[in-house]
C-alpha cells in the first residue's frame, strides 16, 4: 500500500483559529507511520479541467491572497498544495496499487465554479473523471460529516460516476438530502441526525453499499474525512476511531466482490487526536485487506 504526500501540503495556509490548519498533516503522517511514501505530482490544467471550467481556474491562479469566501482562503502555497492534492489523487489511481493520499485542502465541497467549505478543486471527481478514461464505472464513497456537495455538482450527470455520502444533517453545507439522487440515480444521500453513533452509520451504510456492489465499480473512491468523530469541533457526531474501521472493512468487503481497487484521500476532521486515531485505524484496515 502506498502513500502519496508532499510538503507543499503544510505550505497551504490559513489565519489564526482556522480549523483546517497545517498542523493536521503532523496528525496525518502520524498515523501513516513507515507506510511507503511517493510523491504527490502537480495536476496539469488539463487534469483541472476534467471538472472545472477554465475561467475558474484562472480565477484560481490568479486570486489575490487572503478569503475566497467567508471559510476558503488563498495564501502563497494554496495553489500549489491545491494541484498536489488533484495530482496526487491522480497519481494514486494510476498506481496499480491500494493508496492514500495525504492532502490539503480538502477537495469534496469545491463546486463547478465555486470554492467553499475549505476546498478548491474537486479531488475526488477528478480522480473518478481521469479514472473513466479507462474504466467502465467508479465509485466515489465519502464519509466525511460534511456533505460532499461539490463531489455531488461535479458528477452529478455521470452516470458511469456512482456517488455515495453519509453526512450529519442539518449541518454546513446545507446539501445532502436523500431525494438528491442525481441525473441517472446515481448519487445515494445517507443524512445521519446530530448525535448518532456508529450503529446509526452501520444502518444506513449496509443497504448502500449494497447498491455499490451492485453498481459493480472497477475502483473505488473514499473520500475519507474523520470530522464525525465524537470530539470533533466543527459537527456532532459520536463515531469512534473502529466505526471508521468497520466501515473501511465493508468497503473491502465491497471492493473483494467486484475486483475493485481502492484508493482513499483525506477530506476532513479537525480534532487532531481524533483525526490521528481514526486516520490510523483507517489505514490499518486497507493494509490488512490489500
Amino acid at each position: 500500500m502506498l502513500v502519496f504526500a508532499h510538503p507543499d501540503f503544510v505550505l497551504h495556509e490559513t489565519p489564526e483559529g482556522h480549523p483546517e490548519r497545517s498542523a493536521r498533516m503532523g496528525a496525518v503522517m502520524r498515523a501513516v507511520g513507515d507506510l511507503p511514501l511517493r510523491e504527490g505530482p502537480l495536476a496539469s490544467d488539463a487534469d483541472i479541467l476534467r471538472c472545472h471550467p477554465q475561467r475558474y481556474l484562472d480565477r484560481i491562479r490568479n486570486a489575490p491572497m487572503g478569503p475566497l469566501d467567508g471559510d476558503t482562503w488563498m495564501s502563497p502555497g494554496t495553489l500549489g498544495a491545491a494541484l498536489r492534492a488533484v495530482g496526487g489523487v491522480i497519481a494514486a489511481v494510476d498506481c496499480g496499487e491500494r493508496a492514500f493520499v495525504a492532502c490539503r485542502p480538502p477537495g469534496h465541497h469545491a463546486e463547478r465554479e465555486t470554492p467553499m467549505g475549505f476546498c478548491i478543486f474537486g479531488s475526488a471527481a477528478i480522480g473518478a473523471m481521469h479514472a473513466l478514461e479507462t474504466m467502465t464505472r467508479v465509485a466515489v464513497l465519502d464519509f466525511d460529516v460534511h456533505h460532499g456537495n461539490g463531489t455531488q455538482d461535479l458528477l452529478w450527470d455521470e452516470p458511469r460516476a456512482m456517488f455515495v455520502s453519509s453526512q450529519q444533517m442539518p449541518l454546513f453545507p446545507g446539501t445532502g438530502s436523500a431525494r438528491e439522487t442525481g441525473a441517472h440515480g446515481q448519487i445515494v444521500n445517507l443524512p445521519l441526525p446530530p448525535g448518532s453513533d456508529g450503529a446509526a452509520m452501520r444502518r444506513a451504510w449496509m443497504p448502500a453499499l449494497q447498491r455499490v456492489q451492485d453498481f459493480a465499480p472497477e475502483l473505488i473512491l473514499i473520500s475519507a474525512g474523520f470530522d464525525a468523530h465524537k470530539d470533533d469541533p466543527l459537527a456532532s457526531l459520536e463515531w469512534e476511531p473502529e466505526d471508521f474501521a468497520w466501515l473501511t472493512h465493508r468497503i473491502c468487503d465491497v471492493a473483494d466482490a467486484c475486483g475493485a481497487r481502492v484508493v482513499s484521500a483525506l477530506e476532513g476532521g479537525y480534532d487532531l487526536a481524533g483525526l490521528e486515531a481514526s486516520l490510523a485505524a483507517h489505514l490499518r484496515v486497507l493494509q490488512e485487506r490489500e
